[in-house]
């Protein structure tokens, strides 16, 4: 089977030769090719570079645009830093959004794209055209929460799920509206699943989770599920209280960081669904061992069972030892 064949296989619980490999890099895949990293972040064709470069070292079954979660912000006007070789980062003292009546002022969500946003579809393109027949090309957008407190800055949306909800009510429905387009936008540039991460959700709590996020991201996974592509839901940090829901968002693929164990999500989620991670990517990826790697997502797999996808807790580490990488390669090459 190819990469692309055994990955859309598995998501739809078909049987395959062996279980697909899908771990998230970007700091790791600029170094792999030799790109400074806030190249990779502003340059469509030094990330599908980076990116193709990584998949054929790895054996990857896929590719992604995937690159920091500023693009979006960025586009609409977010203050941002910029560094030769780190992610850029969002200056949250200067937030866009400083008062409610500012959401009012942004451009209209349905159909907005800036050049950040049409450099991400670009790279979807590139990807579609050296390896969509052989690998999936994930596109990415945001969650709600997690552009929202881009926007807003976190901890000012923190109080604002208390003292406005309306406001937050407003705010969450402005992004996942620009974001269903933007998704739609990189379907049609060749992206053949599209990866959706809400960092910031697993901050609130299961009360406020279920009221304002879970089902604004379970209309985003209707709504990109309706263009013919899978869903990946990956939501960073301890989500263990929030395990049913995001089960219930009916994502394809929800994709687990290390604090929220395998064997309670899948307690949660039932038998269907299927699970990539957990795990801890610094701690077992970065500084493990080759043998250590292999036990601890021999684990993973054994708690999550068939429906299952190789893949660390977040992002590989920069600085991971490739041998260590390589283990998951020959875990999931070696596995039904």
């Amino acid at each position: 089977m190819t990469g692309k064949e055994r990955v859309l296989a598995r998501l739809r619980g078909e049987a395959t030769d062996c279980l697909p490999l899908l771990p998230i890099t970007m700091m790791f895949a600029a170094d792999t090719a030799g790109v400074r990293y806030g190249d990779y972040a502003r340059n469509a064709q030094k990330l599908a570079y980076s990116q193709l470069k990584t998949a054929e070292k790895y054996d990857f079954d896929y590719v992604s645009v995937i690159s920091d979660p500023a693009r979006e912000a960025s586009d609409l006007g977010a203050v941002v830093e910029w560094f030769d070789d780190q992610p850029p980062a969002i200056n949250e003292s200067q937030a866009l959004i400083d008062s409610p009546a500012r959401l009012k002022e942004l451009p209209v969500p349905e159909g907005f794209l800036g050049p950040r946003m049409t450099d991400r579809i670009e790279g979807v393109r590139l990807l579609h055209e050296a390896a969509g027949s052989a690998l999936v090309v994930e596109g990415w957008v945001e969650g709600p929460c997690a552009l929202a407190a881009d926007l807003r800055g976190v901890n000012t949306l923190m109080l604002d799920l208390y003292d406005d909800p309306g406001f937050v009510e407003d705010l969450f429905d402005y992004v996942l509206a620009m974001e269903i387009v933007f998704a739609k936008r990189q379907v049609e540039a060749g992206a053949t699943m599209i990866g959706i991460g809400d960092a910031a959700a697993s901050l609130i709590g299961p009360k406020f989770y279920e009221r304002f996020v879970q089902p604004r991201e379970k209309r985003m996974m209707a709504e990109i599920q309706a263009l013919g592509v899978p869903a990946r839901l990956h939501i960073c940090g301890n989500t263990r209280r929030m395990l049913a829901g995001m089960g219930a968002t009916g994502a394809t693929l929800v994709d687990l960081d290390y604090p929220s164990p395998v064997h309670e999500a899948r307690a949660a989620m039932g038998p269907e669904q299927v699970l990539l991670g957990n795990l801890d990517p610094l701690r077992v990826v970065h500084d493990g061992t080759p043998e250590t790697v292999t036990a601890a997502i021999a684990q993973c797999h054994a708690e999550a069972g068939p429906n299952f996808i190789v893949g660390a807790g977040c992002e590989i580490p920069r600085g991971t030892p490739a041998e260590n990488l390589l283990a998951l390669t020959r875990y999931a090459r070696s596995h039904a």
